[in-house]
């Protein structure tokens, strides 16, 4: 008789332990990585840690999935790299989806669409294209794609690059008169004109915008579906354009922080899923 009670109390105390394996990732905080030197995506704040745009948009997208995040700052260089090893879940960095890109990892929808600008000094007249900045001189960051494009147009066109080793020292090349422009992303131009009011986001070539998404590995569509679903949901009631004005700019009718396009993925990009799917936000 003790045996059998001894048994069946036995039987009692597995039923009510927890689960143990795969159901268990629920329960792990979400491990990503981003970017700390890129306002206003992620940068440091004063006392210590990471602040920016992307550190809110992703806390937030973990709240909604009742998971807990941890976001390392990294070199960028290192981040999909650090993610196909295991190390990251998924990046919270603002990643620029391309083909090469996208045969090789799962990205969400885009949620920011990224393209190039030019910043001007106020007061300075607005450039209509590149032919404008014959004569003068335009300010990069040293190393970056907008130097690489700006020596290549310099030359078309014909005007002077100047390659600095910082966004912000280009920007301090406008403000003092060194340079006419600088040309660097949306996102950069549009936070600085917010912080200094004798800086103007000008022209922007929105003809060559990208989608900004974040990337998952290859085998786990399961995750994906779900920041997109958070992502989504953030779009859907407006949170995400919020967050855009607060640490951006002024939000556009058709900026990605408000578009909620079709399927999981970015349509016409490999691992783009179209299955039509139905959001249930909280």
């Amino acid at each position: 008789m003790n045996r059998r009670v001894g048994a069946l109390a036995a039987a009692v105390l597995l039923c009510a332990m927890p689960t143990v394996g795969p159901a268990l990732a629920q329960d792990k905080p979400l491990r990503t990585g981003i970017d700390g030197t890129f306002p206003p995506h992620a940068f440091p704040k004063p006392g210590g840690g990471l602040q920016g745009f992307n550190i809110d948009l992703f806390t937030e997208v973990a709240k909604r999935m009742h998971r807990e995040i941890t976001i390392d700052g990294a070199s960028f260089s290192t981040l999909i790299p650090g993610m196909q090893s295991g190390r990251y879940d998924f990046l919270a960095a603002p990643t620029t989806v391309t083909k090469e890109r996208s045969e090789n990892m799962l990205f969400t929808a885009g949620y920011l669409w990224t393209y190039y600008q030019f910043g001007i000094k106020k007061g300075s007249t607005p450039l209509k294209g590149w032919a404008d900045l014959k004569g003068k001189a335009v300010a990069v960051n040293k190393g970056t794609p907008y130097e690489t494009i700006s020596k290549a147009k310099g030359t078309e066109f014909g005007f002077d690059v100047q390659a600095y080793d910082s966004q912000s020292d280009a920007v301090q090349a406008v403000l003092s008169g060194r340079a006419y422009a600088t040309f660097v992303g949306n996102t950069s131009v549009q936070y600085v004109a917010k912080q200094n009011p004798m800086f103007v986001a000008d022209l922007a070539l929105k003809d060559e915008k990208l989608h900004w998404a974040a990337p998952v590995p290859k085998d786990n569509p399961k995750l994906r579906a779900q920041l997109q679903d958070a992502l989504d949901c953030m779009k859907k009631d407006g949170s995400l354009a919020k967050l855009y004005e607060k640490w951006i700019g002024p939000s556009e009718p058709d900026g990605l922080e408000r578009t909620i396009t079709p399927g999981y993925g970015v349509p016409g990009m490999p691992g783009y899923d179209p299955t039509p799917h139905e959001l249930h936000c909280g």
